[in-house]
């Protein structure tokens, strides 16, 4: 019994309009089985970085074939290329604008697969009218539906050999001290960091790097001993869980894709410290 394809879409398009369900015509269109499967479509308007971290926390939970349709698009109409790549952690259809940097990096270092990247350019795998303003319509849900339905990545178009990258996220190893950055707030305003990925290992903690191969003996440290300052606070201490703090109270814990984050307890981590992405972050034990 063959397995139906899947392709997942994340936008800052938001709900209130039609633009999602229009994709989700065409792909159905050109591929009838497929298993549509929305990620968000509230990322921040024209926030690169966000829609970056957003598919390295969601794409590693599904089936390695699958097809990341992405379309957050400040270049929309301007000389960027339309692209789609290969990872270790599936296919992906978007602009060339860095939404892919944060998954081709830590798949690549994950599983130690190489990534390979086409410019969309076969007219034979996008509408046949081409607007300026809506790709995501016109040749994004064309190519994400084409790959579900079988086409090879490399007849979408040539190769690309220098797709746009962000900058990785800070994170330096220093003796008993971990400097890294805020990455995202998120909607409950917890805090995340790019110090991870930290691991549970009896009461103490290890680091495995995430988007750099670990050199040298791994890094373990007593979660109970760590202080961890940001946004001129200092926090003693990592918790497990949010419940491990009282009410209100400040608390550094590992989250749910093993990062280090900052948070109040039913409150707003990010409001209370005035965080944003970029902010730095230290850990010492």
């Amino acid at each position: 019994m063959s397995t139906r394809p899947i392709i997942t879409l994340t936008t800052d398009f938001g709900v209130a309009d039609g633009y999602v369900g229009t994709m989700k015509g065409v792909m159905l269109d050109i591929a009838p089985h497929a298993q549509l499967v929305d990620i968000t479509h509230e990322i921040a308007p024209q926030n690169v970085r966000q829609t970056a971290y957003v598919l390295y926390t969601g794409c590693p939970f599904f089936p390695p074939q699958t097809v990341h349709l992405v379309v957050v698009d400040p270049g929309v109409g301007s000389p960027r290329r339309p692209i789609a790549a290969r990872s270790a952690w599936g296919l992906f259809v978007g602009p060339d604008n860095g939404v892919f940097s944060y998954v081709l990096a830590a798949g690549d270092v994950a599983q130690g697969a190489g990534n390979e990247v086409v410019e969309l350019a076969d007219p034979r795998y996008r509408l046949s009218q081409v607007s300026q303003t809506f790709h995501g319509r016109d040749i994004f849900a064309p190519a994400a539906a084409h790959l579900a339905a079988g086409v090879p990545l490399e007849e979408l178009g040539p190769p690309v050999s220098d797709p746009v990258l962000l900058p990785l996220p800070r994170l330096e190893l220093g003796r008993h001290v971990l400097r890294g950055e805020v990455l995202h707030a998120d909607h409950f305003g917890n805090v995340i960091t790019s110090i991870g990925r930290l691991l549970w290992v009896q009461g103490d903690l290890v680091l495995e790097p995430v988007f750099q191969e670990t050199v040298g003996p791994k890094i373990r440290f007593e979660a109970g001993n760590a202080l961890v300052t940001v946004g001129g606070r200092e926090v003693a201490g990592l918790r497990r869980t949010y419940a491990d703090a009282e009410h209100g109270q400040l608390l550094a814990l590992v989250g749910s894709e093993g990062h280090l984050e900052i948070a109040v307890r039913e409150g707003r981590g990010a409001d209370e410290l005035s965080l944003k992405p970029g902010d730095p972050v230290e850990l010492r034990w």
